[in-house]
């Protein structure tokens, strides 16, 4: 593991940068502050980085050590082979230049049109990490809220799950739809990603979380409620659990800044 005062460093970085960029926003004079640091901050790259090469250094430990699980609770798992669970949009790949030309109301349509049309681009750092997960015999699974819907004259229950693994493919992280797995791609896949979490648990050692969203780790930190979750979160309970598993921050959980969008607008 690295040593604990670099972790804090960059989280007191992210941190800082996050409310820079959050704070005193003018709707009316342009992109949002966040988008513009995502897009133009050396910054954020620089984070990014940061990010992937804590996981890189700490990737042969994890790999190594049975003993090791980043899911909380999982059981049996010493023999089972290594897992990574990734999240897809601002993990992985940055869709930056598309949230610069969105206009409120956001429908999922409009990304995957977007996705449709445009050439997909890596996270800083996200390629590199890929290939070392591999080199080391870790199976990577891909786990985004992009959903599952129907699209007229286009094949199939899930046209997004192609463009997802094109966006992938694009961004130079090889990818396939085995791998991939949607919102509503089963009937219980809804938007709390535990679920499907806990389905890849079933046949692999969980050796890391990767992503960009406290949902992407914790259970049931939303406003709204998502089956297996029974009440809706508050910025109180999700302070508290951030709190509550303290020991996996950077510590085969971690996590990419987004000052952009994600659960956390909902308790502005």
């Amino acid at each position: 593991m690295r040593n604990k005062s670099i972790r804090l460093l960059l989280i007191t970085q992210a941190t800082a940068l996050l409310f820079a960029c959050t704070s005193g926003t003018d709707t009316d004079a342009g992109p949002h502050p966040g988008i513009v640091w995502v897009r133009d901050a050396a910054e954020f790259d620089a984070i990014a980085m940061q990010v992937y090469r804590a996981a890189s250094d700490d990737l042969p430990g994890l790999v190594a050590d049975k003993s090791w699980t980043a899911m909380p609770g999982q059981k049996s798992y010493g023999e089972l082979p290594p897992a990574i669970i990734l999240d897809v949009d601002e993990t992985m790949v940055s869709n930056v230049a598309f949230q610069e030309m969105l206009t409120s109301p956001f429908k999922n349509s409009m990304l995957y049109d977007w996705n449709a049309n445009n050439n997909a681009t890596a996270i800083p750092g996200a390629i590199e990490f890929v290939k070392l997960a591999r080199e080391h015999g870790v199976e990577l699974f891909f786990v985004t809220n992009r959903p599952c819907r129907r699209k007229p004259h286009i094949a199939g229950p899930c046209p997004q799950e192609a463009i997802t693994v094109q966006d992938l493919v694009e961004a130079g992280i090889p990818a396939d739809s085995d791998h991939v797995m949607m919102a509503n791609e089963m009937p219980h896949w809804d938007r709390e990603k535990v679920i499907r979490r806990d389905l890849i648990a079933q046949n692999y050692r969980i050796i890391m979380l990767i992503g960009d969203d406290l949902s992407d780790f914790i259970p049931c930190v939303r406003k709204k409620v998502h089956k297996p979750c029974t009440e809706a979160a508050t910025a109180a309970s999700r302070q508290n659990k951030t709190e509550l598993f303290h020991r996996y921050w950077g510590a085969g959980w971690y996590v990419l800044p987004n000052p952009m969008h994600g659960s956390w607008t909902t308790f502005e």
